[in-house]
């Protein structure tokens, strides 16, 4: 997963344009979003057709903001530049909840 400390709208759109994206935005001080991090290399390794990116939350405030990620871990799914999901909210999540999530969305 590429982790990405400084993220804003021209960023989004270049990473987002073409094929699955998945966005996690989390922060490093964030104990739900840590738990989740033993989780992550499953999670990619089971939907190996999609791109993640892990967003640092404090990097792109503003922009996090404008897109309504107000609790953390959150995730932002696009397909070929197209938000078709998200999971945002602050609560933790497990493994089944993040890949029930994803399998929703096919």
């Amino acid at each position: 997963m590429e982790q990405i400390k400084a993220f804003d709208k021209d960023k989004l759109t270049e990473i987002t344009k073409s094929g699955r994206v998945i966005l996690e935005f989390s922060a490093d001080w964030c104990p739900d979003c840590r738990f989740l991090d033993q989780f992550l290399p499953a999670i990619e390794k089971d939907f190996a057709d999609s791109k993640f990116y892990q967003i640092d939350r404090d990097g792109a405030v503003d922009l996090a903001k404008e897109m309504d990620i107000m609790g953390i871990p959150s995730f932002v799914v696009y397909q070929d530049g197209q938000e078709i999901g998200r999971l945002v909210n602050k609560n933790r999540k497990t493994k089944e909840e993040v890949e029930n999530f994803l399998r929703s969305l096919d």
